[in-house]
C-alpha cells in the first residue's frame, strides 16, 4: 500500500512508496506533464532498480478546477498538499475578475510555503546571450509571503485610499508631505518582519553548509529603504553570527582577518585603517568606534578563525556571508558571475534576479522552482513559465521546467541517485541537440545546422535515453 510522507524533528520521512500529490497545470500543462512524469518515474525506477515508486495522486486547480467544480482552488486540493507534505504542479492560469490575484501566490500564503527555492544553473550546448554561461552556478532563496507579494494595497479613487490618506496625514504628518501628488496615488504597504527574514536566512544558510556551497549573499536596497530592506541584511548578518558562528565568517571580518594573517604584527589602528580608507578622514569617535571593531573581531574569534599554526586562515574554509545592494548585484552578476553562489533577499528583488539569472542560462521555459516550509516540510515544487495556451495539446513545448522542478523534488526527498540521472539525462539530450523548437530555433540562430528539433514527448524520450 502506498504511504504518507511525514515529518519529524529529524526530518522527512520518506517511504519507497509515497503519495504524491500533482496539478497538472492550465494550458501547456497537460503537454508537459505527461513527459514530465515519464522522466520522474523513469529516473525513480531506474536508481532503485524498481524498489521505490511514486504513486500520483492528482488534485485540481487553476482551469481544469472551476470548469468541474466552479472553484478555482478547492479546498480538496489544499487539504491533500497539507496531508502528503510534497507535491508538484504545472503552470497555472491567473483568474480574471477580482477575488485570488494568483493562485500560485494563494498556494504560497495559505500553506506558509515562506521560501522561493530557484536554482539556476547551465546545461552545455543551451543557447545563452553572454559569453560564459557556465559561469552561472547560483541557488535564490526568495521570501515568499511578506513585502509586496502580501498584497496590501489600496487603489487610486477609492474609499479606502482616501481613508489610508487621512489616517497617514492624522498620524504621520512628515511622512505624509513626502507623497508628491496625494489626490491621485494608489498606496501600497511593504511588510518586511525579523521573524520572516530569520526564517528564510536560516534557511538558506542550513542549504548552503549541507551542500558546502561557498557564499551566501544577501540582496537589499537597505541604503534607501533602512527599515525594511535595510533591517533585512542586519537581521541576517545578525543570526549568522549568532546561530552559526563557528561555520560563517563575514566579508568584513575576513579582511581583518586577512590583515592579520599578512601581518601578524599590525596594529588595531593599522587593521581599521586599512578596511576603511577615508579612516584619517573621520572624526575621533568614528576612529574610536572602527577600532574597537577590530579588536572585538581579533577577540571573538581571532583563535577559531584566524591563521592556524602554519599560517593559513581557518576563516577561508567558513561560509562566508555578505551583502550586496539590488541593483548592482543586477548587474555584476552579469559582471562578476562567480562572485555570487547562494542569494538569500526578498520578494520583489527575488522575483527580478530569479528571472534575469534564467535568462543566462536559456531562458524560463527550462527553469525550476520549489515553494517550501522547511519547518513543517511541506513543499510544492512548480513550473516557473506561464502556460502558453495557444500551444496547448500541440505536444510542442520544452517540458524542461518540470522536469527539473522534479529533480528537484527527488532532490528534497531524499533520492538523490534518481535526481542525478535526470541532471544526466538532460545533459546528455541538450549536449546532443536534441531539442524542442524553443531551443531549436535559437541554436540555429547561432549558425548550427545539425541541431534536432523533436516534440514535448519525444525530448521526454531521450532524456530518459541519456540515463543509461
Amino acid at each position: 500500500m502506498p504511504s504518507k510522507i511525514t515529518m519529524s524533528p529529524a526530518g522527512l520521512s520518506v517511504p519507497s512508496d509515497p503519495i504524491i500529490p500533482f496539478i497538472e497545470g492550465d494550458g501547456t500543462g497537460a503537454d508537459i506533464w505527461r513527459a514530465s512524469v515519464r522522466v520522474i518515474d523513469a529516473a525513480v525506477a531506474k536508481s532503485s532498480n524498481g524498489q521505490k515508486k511514486i504513486h500520483w495522486h492528482e488534485v485540481l486547480a487553476g482551469e481544469k478546477a472551476f470548469n468541474k467544480t466552479g472553484n478555482w482552488l478547492p479546498d480538496e486540493t489544499l487539504d491533500a498538499f497539507r496531508n502528503y507534505l510534497v507535491g508538484i504542479k504545472g503552470p497555472l492560469t491567473t483568474p480574471t475578475g477580482g477575488g485570488i490575484r494568483s493562485l500560485n501566490v494563494a498556494l504560497r500564503q495559505i500553506l506558509d510555503l515562506y521560501v522561493c527555492l530557484r536554482p539556476v544553473r547551465w546545461f552545455k550546448g543551451v543557447p545563452s546571450p553572454v559569453k560564459r554561461p557556465q559561469d552561472c552556478d547560483m541557488v535564490i532563496f526568495r521570501e515568499n509571503c511578506e513585502d509586496i507579494y502580501a498584497g496590501i494595497e489600496f487603489k487610486q479613487g477609492t474609499p479606502e485610499a482616501a481613508k489610508f490618506l487621512a489616517l497617514i496625514q492624522e498620524a504621520f504628518p512628515k511622512e505624509a508631505a513626502k507623497i508628491r501628488f496625494p489626490n491621485s496615488s494608489g498606496f501600497g504597504i511593504k511588510p518586511i518582519s525579523k521573524d520572516g527574514t530569520e526564517r528564510l536566512i536560516r534557511s538558506a544558510i542550513e542549504y548552503a553548509l549541507r551542500e558546502k556551497r561557498r557564499s551566501l549573499t544577501l540582496v537589499h536596497k537597505g541604503n534607501i529603504m533602512k527599515f525594511t530592506e535595510g533591517a533585512f541584511k542586519d537581521w541576517g548578518y545578525a543570526l549568522a553570527t549568532r546561530e552559526f558562528r563557528n561555520d560563517v565568517v563575514t566579508e568584513r571580518e575576513s579582511w581583518i582577518l586577512g590583515n592579520k594573517e599578512t601581518n601578524p604584527a599590525i596594529s588595531s589602528e593599522d587593521n581599521a585603517r586599512a578596511i576603511e580608507p577615508g579612516f584619517d578622514s573621520m572624526t575621533p569617535d568614528q576612529k574610536s568606534k572602527l577600532i574597537k571593531e577590530v579588536e572585538s573581531v581579533l577577540a571573538a574569534i581571532g583563535a577559531s578563525h584566524g591563521s592556524d599554526s602554519t599560517g593559513k586562515g581557518k576563516w577561508k574554509s567558513k561560509l562566508m556571508i555578505k551583502d550586496s545592494i539590488a541593483d548592482i548585484t543586477l548587474q555584476q552578476v552579469l559582471t562578476r558571475t562567480k562572485d555570487f553562489d547562494v542569494v538569500a533577499t526578498m520578494n520583489l528583488n527575488g522575483d527580478y534576479l530569479s528571472d534575469a539569472l534564467a535568462a543566462q542560462v536559456g531562458g524560463i521555459g527550462i527553469a525550476p522552482g520549489a515553494n517550501i516550509n522547511y519547518t513543517t516540510g511541506h513543499a510544492i515544487f512548480e513550473a516557473t513559465h506561464g502556460t502558453a495556451p495557444k500551444y496547448a495539446n500541440l505536444d510542442q513545448v520544452n517540458p524542461g521546467s518540470v522536469i527539473l522542478s522534479g529533480e528537484m523534488m527527488l532532490r528534497y526527498m531524499g533520492w538523490t541517485a534518481a535526481a542525478d540521472l535526470i541532471i544526466k539525462g538532460m545533459d546528455g539530450a541538450i549536449t546532443a541537440k536534441t531539442v524542442t523548437y524553443d531551443f531549436e530555433r535559437l541554436m540555429k540562430a547561432e549558425g548550427d545546422a545539425t541541431v534536432k528539433k523533436v516534440k514535448c514527448s519525444e525530448f521526454a524520450d531521450a532524456v530518459i535515453k541519456h540515463m543509461a
